[in-house]
């Protein structure tokens, strides 16, 4: 099986040498397989999202190297990331524009990764194929392709967000908290459809959470991670016998203290 992602020892460390001074992700080592789904849980301040960023290239790492599909991407800034990296944010408002169309977004993302030209159309094919795929997300979005998508709800939007993340079967998909905002009726909706979306393109996937029970009852694997660090990865039949409480057990164990996170104790 081959690696789609390597995180090969990468440290990051915000306002060096200051009072506010941050080791966000110490000497820290991933590797995702083809197709691994990895659902990333762990408290207030443990690195989650600063190692999404460190993937998408939002900043230079310090220390490390980061390789995508063989590739070492390190040296590269985010655009020059696109084509191999798909990210969907905790706001849904973040990953669309909202004075624009549906259509118009969803070819936004189709182009994405390609090099940029003054003309704009949305070619019938084109058309045809957004259609069939705002079908699936079974929300009559499909009827509404020349709607300003700041018009659509929340759920609609980061279902929209997915889709457009997603269009290009990135190398990586990394979603971060995209569920947080979201009531859980919807929320639900969109984990559902995350889940589709992932099997059936066979994507590789990095999903931060606050959730336990949706970080164990989604993917193959599941990592937490304290401090920088990434202090428990399981998979297989361990993560499938996994309970919110033996994962607050272990944690509390690895780590020496209790869990801080307010809204994961709140979501057991």
């Amino acid at each position: 099986m081959s690696s789609t992602l390597e995180l090969r020892h990468v440290s990051k460390t915000f306002n060096a040498g200051t009072i506010t001074e941050k080791k966000a992700l110490i000497d820290l080592s991933l590797t995702l397989e083809d197709g691994d789904f990895v659902t990333v849980i762990g408290s207030n301040g443990a690195g989650k999202s600063t190692m999404l960023n460190a993937i998408a290239g939002v900043w230079p790492v310090d220390d490390g190297s980061i390789l995508i599909d063989g590739v070492d991407v390190t040296g590269l800034p985010d655009y020059k990331r696109a084509r191999f990296v798909g990210r969907v944010f905790q706001d849904p408002m973040t990953g669309t524009a909202g004075d624009m169309q549906l259509e118009e977004n969803l070819a936004l993302a189709a182009r994405r990764g390609m090099s940029r030209t003054l003309r704009w159309n949305v070619s019938s094919d084109m058309r045809a194929d957004f259609r069939e795929r705002l079908k699936e997300l079974d929300l009559g979005l499909e009827d509404r392709m020349s709607a300003k998508v700041g018009l659509l709800s929340g759920g609609q939007r980061q279902a929209v967000t997915l889709l457009m993340a997603s269009l290009q079967k990135p190398k990586i998909l990394l979603l971060d908290e995209h569920t947080a905002a979201l009531d859980p009726k919807t929320a639900e909706k969109v984990l559902t459809l995350t889940n589709r979306i992932i099997a059936r393109d066979h994507l590789t996937a990095l999903m931060v959470t606050h959730n336990m029970k949706d970080a164990i009852r989604n993917g193959n694997r599941l990592i937490m991670m304290h401090e920088g660090h990434i202090i428990l990865d399981v998979k297989g039949e361990e993560k499938k016998k996994l309970t919110v409480e033996s994962l607050l057990d272990r944690f509390a164990r690895l780590s020496g203290e209790e869990f801080a996170s307010d809204e994961a104790l709140l979501s057991r």
